[in-house]
Protein backbone atom coordinates (compact mmCIF):
# COMPACT_ATOMS: atom_id res chain seq x y z
CA UNK A 1 0.00 0.00 0.00
CA UNK A 2 2.66 2.39 0.79
CA UNK A 3 4.46 1.60 -2.68
CA UNK A 4 0.92 2.61 -4.55
CA UNK A 5 0.38 5.79 -2.13
CA UNK A 6 3.84 7.12 -3.38
CA UNK A 7 3.30 6.34 -6.98
CA UNK A 8 -0.01 7.68 -6.84
CA UNK A 9 1.79 11.01 -5.11
CA UNK A 10 4.83 11.23 -7.62
CA UNK A 11 3.50 11.73 -11.17
CA UNK A 12 4.82 15.37 -11.68
CA UNK A 13 8.38 15.77 -12.30
CA UNK A 14 8.36 19.45 -11.10
CA UNK A 15 7.80 17.70 -7.30
CA UNK A 16 9.59 15.60 -4.91
CA UNK A 17 10.19 11.63 -5.18
CA UNK A 18 9.59 11.49 -9.11
CA UNK A 19 11.02 8.11 -10.59
CA UNK A 20 13.12 8.92 -13.24
CA UNK A 21 12.73 5.22 -14.61
CA UNK A 22 11.92 6.39 -18.31
CA UNK A 23 13.78 6.44 -21.42
CA UNK A 24 12.57 9.85 -21.77
CA UNK A 25 10.70 12.68 -19.79
CA UNK A 26 10.46 16.21 -21.19
CA UNK A 27 8.93 19.10 -19.49
CA UNK A 28 8.99 23.20 -18.77
CA UNK A 29 10.40 24.68 -15.82
CA UNK A 30 8.94 28.07 -14.99
CA UNK A 31 10.03 29.77 -12.28
CA UNK A 32 9.34 33.75 -11.36
CA UNK A 33 11.05 35.40 -8.32
CA UNK A 34 9.25 34.60 -5.00
CA UNK A 35 7.43 31.45 -6.59
CA UNK A 36 7.15 28.00 -5.63
CA UNK A 37 9.89 26.79 -7.78
CA UNK A 38 12.18 29.64 -6.70
CA UNK A 39 15.24 27.56 -5.33
CA UNK A 40 18.05 26.49 -6.21
CA UNK A 41 18.89 22.96 -7.23
CA UNK A 42 22.04 20.53 -6.08
CA UNK A 43 22.13 17.44 -7.05
CA UNK A 44 26.10 16.42 -6.12
CA UNK A 45 25.80 13.29 -7.91
CA UNK A 46 23.85 14.20 -11.23
CA UNK A 47 21.58 12.34 -12.35
CA UNK A 48 21.68 8.39 -14.02
CA UNK A 49 20.61 10.17 -17.20
CA UNK A 50 21.03 12.98 -19.34
CA UNK A 51 19.25 16.39 -18.68
CA UNK A 52 19.28 18.78 -22.01
CA UNK A 53 18.27 22.32 -20.85
CA UNK A 54 16.91 25.43 -23.34
CA UNK A 55 16.35 28.76 -21.72
CA UNK A 56 13.44 30.46 -23.20
CA UNK A 57 13.07 33.23 -20.99
CA UNK A 58 15.09 35.50 -17.77
CA UNK A 59 18.15 34.06 -16.84
CA UNK A 60 19.30 31.35 -14.65
CA UNK A 61 22.77 31.14 -12.77
CA UNK A 62 24.67 27.77 -12.71
CA UNK A 63 27.34 26.45 -10.26
CA UNK A 64 29.09 29.16 -8.01
CA UNK A 65 32.47 30.73 -7.41
CA UNK A 66 34.85 30.96 -10.49
CA UNK A 67 33.13 28.26 -12.56
CA UNK A 68 29.69 30.59 -12.32
CA UNK A 69 27.90 30.90 -15.82
CA UNK A 70 24.48 32.62 -16.54
CA UNK A 71 22.01 31.22 -19.19
CA UNK A 72 20.11 33.81 -21.43
CA UNK A 73 17.22 33.01 -23.58
CA UNK A 74 18.88 31.19 -26.75
CA UNK A 75 21.64 29.04 -24.10
CA UNK A 76 21.56 25.09 -24.46
CA UNK A 77 22.83 22.94 -21.81
CA UNK A 78 23.73 19.67 -21.15
CA UNK A 79 23.91 18.16 -18.13
CA UNK A 80 25.88 14.06 -18.60
CA UNK A 81 25.11 11.31 -16.48
CA UNK A 82 26.95 11.99 -12.95
CA UNK A 83 27.78 16.04 -13.20
CA UNK A 84 26.59 18.20 -10.76
CA UNK A 85 23.72 19.83 -10.75
CA UNK A 86 23.50 23.63 -9.63
CA UNK A 87 21.24 25.56 -10.44
CA UNK A 88 19.09 28.48 -9.75
CA UNK A 89 16.98 31.55 -11.31
CA UNK A 90 19.96 34.30 -11.49
CA UNK A 91 19.03 37.26 -8.50
CA UNK A 92 19.61 39.46 -11.48
CA UNK A 93 15.93 38.55 -13.18
CA UNK A 94 12.35 38.36 -12.22
CA UNK A 95 12.27 34.52 -14.19
CA UNK A 96 14.07 31.83 -15.42
CA UNK A 97 12.02 29.51 -18.27
CA UNK A 98 13.92 26.45 -19.36
CA UNK A 99 12.85 23.74 -21.10
CA UNK A 100 14.11 20.39 -20.20
CA UNK A 101 14.25 16.44 -21.35
CA UNK A 102 15.17 13.92 -19.51
CA UNK A 103 16.52 11.08 -21.52
CA UNK A 104 18.26 7.31 -21.43
CA UNK A 105 20.23 7.48 -25.30
CA UNK A 106 20.34 5.40 -27.80
CA UNK A 107 24.02 3.62 -27.96
CA UNK A 108 24.87 5.34 -31.28
CA UNK A 109 24.04 8.82 -29.77
CA UNK A 110 27.57 8.90 -28.41
CA UNK A 111 28.72 11.31 -30.50
CA UNK A 112 25.95 13.82 -30.58
CA UNK A 113 26.90 14.00 -26.92
CA UNK A 114 30.61 15.17 -26.88
CA UNK A 115 29.64 18.98 -26.91
CA UNK A 116 33.19 20.63 -27.37
CA UNK A 117 32.54 23.98 -25.06
CA UNK A 118 32.06 22.78 -21.16
CA UNK A 119 31.90 23.74 -17.83
CA UNK A 120 32.88 20.49 -15.22
CA UNK A 121 31.32 18.35 -17.49
CA UNK A 122 28.37 20.29 -18.43
CA UNK A 123 27.87 21.15 -22.21
CA UNK A 124 27.00 24.35 -23.45
CA UNK A 125 25.99 25.81 -26.65
CA UNK A 126 24.20 29.28 -27.83
CA UNK A 127 21.87 29.45 -30.53
CA UNK A 128 23.14 33.07 -31.72
CA UNK A 129 19.36 34.32 -33.42
CA UNK A 130 15.66 34.38 -31.77
CA UNK A 131 14.77 32.24 -35.32
CA UNK A 132 16.68 29.54 -33.61
CA UNK A 133 15.68 29.88 -30.45
CA UNK A 134 11.88 29.81 -31.92
CA UNK A 135 12.72 26.52 -33.71
CA UNK A 136 14.79 24.61 -30.65
CA UNK A 137 12.00 25.83 -28.66
CA UNK A 138 9.08 24.03 -30.64
CA UNK A 139 11.11 20.97 -30.98
CA UNK A 140 11.42 20.54 -26.96
CA UNK A 141 7.56 21.09 -26.52
CA UNK A 142 6.89 18.65 -29.32
CA UNK A 143 8.97 16.27 -27.55
CA UNK A 144 7.04 17.26 -24.23
CA UNK A 145 3.75 16.62 -25.90
CA UNK A 146 4.77 13.46 -27.60
CA UNK A 147 5.52 11.77 -24.66
CA UNK A 148 2.59 13.01 -22.25
CA UNK A 149 0.20 12.42 -25.09
CA UNK A 150 -0.35 8.54 -24.20
CA UNK A 151 -0.33 7.69 -28.26
CA UNK A 152 1.18 4.15 -29.14
CA UNK A 153 4.51 4.21 -29.78
CA UNK A 154 4.54 7.56 -28.27
CA UNK A 155 8.24 6.92 -26.24
CA UNK A 156 9.51 6.10 -29.57
CA UNK A 157 8.39 8.98 -31.72
CA UNK A 158 9.74 10.80 -28.34
CA UNK A 159 12.84 9.86 -29.19
CA UNK A 160 12.97 10.38 -32.76
CA UNK A 161 12.27 14.10 -32.21
CA UNK A 162 14.91 13.98 -29.64
CA UNK A 163 16.87 12.22 -32.24
CA UNK A 164 16.47 15.62 -34.32
CA UNK A 165 17.08 17.62 -31.61
CA UNK A 166 20.65 16.23 -30.78
CA UNK A 167 21.48 16.51 -35.00
CA UNK A 168 20.25 20.29 -35.00
CA UNK A 169 22.57 21.03 -31.81
CA UNK A 170 25.73 19.59 -33.42
CA UNK A 171 24.76 21.47 -36.99
CA UNK A 172 24.56 24.67 -35.34
CA UNK A 173 28.00 24.18 -33.06
CA UNK A 174 30.71 25.43 -35.03
CA UNK A 175 32.95 23.12 -33.43
CA UNK A 176 31.20 19.77 -34.27
CA UNK A 177 33.22 17.56 -36.76
CA UNK A 178 31.86 17.81 -40.39
CA UNK A 179 30.79 13.94 -40.58
CA UNK A 180 29.06 12.00 -37.77
CA UNK A 181 28.30 8.07 -37.83
CA UNK A 182 27.58 6.60 -41.08
CA UNK A 183 23.47 7.08 -41.53
CA UNK A 184 23.50 3.46 -42.83
CA UNK A 185 24.73 2.18 -39.25
CA UNK A 186 22.50 5.03 -37.78
CA UNK A 187 19.04 3.61 -40.02
CA UNK A 188 20.36 0.12 -39.18
CA UNK A 189 20.52 1.03 -35.12
CA UNK A 190 17.25 1.99 -35.52
CA UNK A 191 15.60 -0.88 -36.99
CA UNK A 192 17.06 -3.14 -35.07
CA UNK A 193 15.97 -1.40 -32.04
CA UNK A 194 12.53 -1.45 -33.58
CA UNK A 195 12.40 -4.91 -33.93
CA UNK A 196 13.83 -5.92 -31.00
CA UNK A 197 11.79 -9.35 -30.33
CA UNK A 198 12.45 -10.48 -33.76
CA UNK A 199 15.27 -12.53 -34.56
CA UNK A 200 16.40 -10.72 -37.89
CA UNK A 201 19.47 -11.79 -39.35
CA UNK A 202 22.47 -9.32 -40.20
CA UNK A 203 21.24 -9.91 -44.07
CA UNK A 204 18.14 -8.72 -43.04
CA UNK A 205 19.43 -5.79 -41.64
CA UNK A 206 21.81 -5.66 -44.59
CA UNK A 207 19.74 -5.22 -46.93
CA UNK A 208 17.55 -2.66 -44.89
CA UNK A 209 20.10 -0.26 -45.33
CA UNK A 210 21.70 -1.37 -48.63
CA UNK A 211 24.66 -2.70 -47.90
CA UNK A 212 26.12 -6.12 -48.04
CA UNK A 213 26.57 -7.90 -44.90
CA UNK A 214 30.19 -8.01 -44.63
CA UNK A 215 30.26 -4.27 -45.54
CA UNK A 216 27.64 -3.57 -42.91
CA UNK A 217 29.38 -5.97 -40.11
CA UNK A 218 32.77 -4.29 -40.79
CA UNK A 219 31.34 -0.37 -40.79
CA UNK A 220 29.06 -1.62 -37.63
CA UNK A 221 32.17 -2.88 -35.67
CA UNK A 222 34.24 -0.09 -37.17
CA UNK A 223 31.74 3.33 -35.91
CA UNK A 224 30.04 1.36 -32.86
CA UNK A 225 32.98 -0.57 -31.55
CA UNK A 226 30.97 -3.76 -31.24
CA UNK A 227 29.20 -6.37 -33.34
CA UNK A 228 25.94 -6.02 -34.46
CA UNK A 229 24.53 -9.40 -32.03
CA UNK A 230 26.74 -7.93 -29.25
CA UNK A 231 25.15 -4.37 -30.06
CA UNK A 232 21.40 -6.02 -29.83
CA UNK A 233 21.98 -7.91 -26.80
CA UNK A 234 23.02 -4.80 -24.99
CA UNK A 235 19.63 -3.03 -26.23
CA UNK A 236 17.69 -5.71 -25.25
CA UNK A 237 19.13 -6.03 -21.66
CA UNK A 238 18.87 -1.99 -21.26
CA UNK A 239 15.18 -2.38 -22.92
CA UNK A 240 14.17 -5.21 -20.18
CA UNK A 241 15.99 -2.84 -17.09
CA UNK A 242 13.47 -0.50 -17.93
CA UNK A 243 10.16 -2.79 -17.97
CA UNK A 244 11.48 -4.39 -15.08
CA UNK A 245 11.71 -0.59 -13.41
CA UNK A 246 8.52 0.90 -14.62
CA UNK A 247 6.12 -2.07 -15.23
CA UNK A 248 4.51 -5.20 -13.45
CA UNK A 249 4.33 -7.51 -16.34
CA UNK A 250 5.91 -11.00 -15.57
CA UNK A 251 9.64 -11.80 -16.27
CA UNK A 252 8.32 -14.31 -19.14
CA UNK A 253 6.43 -11.41 -20.54
CA UNK A 254 9.39 -9.08 -20.39
CA UNK A 255 11.49 -11.40 -22.02
CA UNK A 256 9.11 -12.50 -24.31
CA UNK A 257 8.88 -8.58 -25.16
CA UNK A 258 12.33 -7.83 -25.54
CA UNK A 259 12.98 -11.15 -27.81
CA UNK A 260 13.66 -13.96 -25.05
CA UNK A 261 10.97 -16.69 -25.77
CA UNK A 262 12.59 -18.71 -23.35
CA UNK A 263 12.42 -17.28 -19.38
CA UNK A 264 14.95 -19.02 -18.64
CA UNK A 265 17.95 -18.31 -20.80
CA UNK A 266 16.20 -14.37 -20.69
CA UNK A 267 17.40 -14.96 -16.85
CA UNK A 268 20.68 -16.45 -17.62
CA UNK A 269 21.93 -13.80 -20.11
CA UNK A 270 20.21 -11.07 -18.23
CA UNK A 271 22.31 -12.27 -14.85
CA UNK A 272 25.64 -12.67 -17.17
CA UNK A 273 25.19 -8.78 -18.49
CA UNK A 274 23.90 -7.26 -15.20
CA UNK A 275 25.11 -9.56 -12.26
CA UNK A 276 21.89 -10.12 -10.66
CA UNK A 277 18.92 -11.78 -11.97
CA UNK A 278 15.48 -10.09 -13.11
CA UNK A 279 13.89 -10.83 -9.98
CA UNK A 280 16.49 -9.35 -7.98
CA UNK A 281 17.16 -6.26 -10.22
CA UNK A 282 12.96 -5.39 -9.69
CA UNK A 283 13.43 -5.82 -6.37
CA UNK A 284 16.18 -3.82 -5.79
CA UNK A 285 15.18 -0.91 -8.24
CA UNK A 286 12.13 -1.05 -5.82
CA UNK A 287 13.67 -0.54 -2.49
CA UNK A 288 15.95 2.23 -4.31
CA UNK A 289 13.24 4.07 -5.39
CA UNK A 290 10.60 3.86 -3.03
CA UNK A 291 12.37 2.88 0.51
CA UNK A 292 10.08 1.42 3.59
CA UNK A 293 9.17 5.02 5.29
CA UNK A 294 6.02 5.70 7.09
CA UNK A 295 3.74 7.61 4.44
CA UNK A 296 3.52 11.25 5.93
CA UNK A 297 2.16 14.37 3.62
CA UNK A 298 4.88 16.73 4.90
CA UNK A 299 7.93 16.68 2.86
CA UNK A 300 10.38 14.65 4.44
CA UNK A 301 13.45 16.24 6.64
CA UNK A 302 16.18 15.76 3.71
CA UNK A 303 13.68 17.56 1.47
CA UNK A 304 13.02 20.48 3.25
CA UNK A 305 15.51 22.68 2.16
CA UNK A 306 13.89 22.11 -1.19
CA UNK A 307 16.60 21.06 -3.18
CA UNK A 308 16.42 18.81 -5.95
CA UNK A 309 12.41 19.68 -6.59
CA UNK A 310 12.37 19.93 -10.16
CA UNK A 311 14.54 20.73 -13.22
Amino acid sequence: MYHRMIQDQQQNPLLPGYSFNAYLVAGMTPILADGPLDFAIDRPGGMKGYILNLTVKGQGKVFDGEDTFYCNPGDLLLFPPKARHLYSRSANADSWYHRWVYFRPRAYWADWLEWHTKTRDVGRLSLPNNTLLLEFDRLFANIEQTQKSGRRFCEELGMNLLERLLLRAMEEDPQSPQKIMDPRVIEACQFITGNLAGELRIDEVARHVCLSPSRLAHLFREQVGINILRWREDQRVIRAKLLLQTTQESIATIGRVVGYDDQLYFSRVFRKRVGVSPSDFRRRSVEINYPAKPYRSQPWPEQENAVAYHF
